[in-house]
């Protein structure tokens, strides 16, 4: 079974960023919540690359986010 982490990961964040409750249990419960939204069951050290890159694209995101906040504050 072929796994495409970048996939998985860019479907996750959207989920994630969809539904602030999952995003709180992702933060609270990185594994489980992963294996609940993929179906997938990989043992810890295997996921975690994939935790890691839910977390920056999340991050990124984020930051976006906080960059259009700021530049509507300065009226741009």
């Amino acid at each position: 079974m072929d796994i495409d982490i970048k996939q998985i990961i860019t479907q996750v964040v959207e989920k994630l960023t969809s539904d602030e409750t999952l995003k709180n249990q992702f933060l609270s419960d990185p594994i489980k919540t992963v294996e609940k939204l993929t179906g997938i069951d990989l043992p810890d050290e295997q996921i975690q690359p994939v935790i890691d890159g839910i977390k920056a694209k999340l991050n990124l995101e984020d930051a976006g986010g906080l960059l259009d906040k700021i530049k509507g504050f300065f009226g741009r």
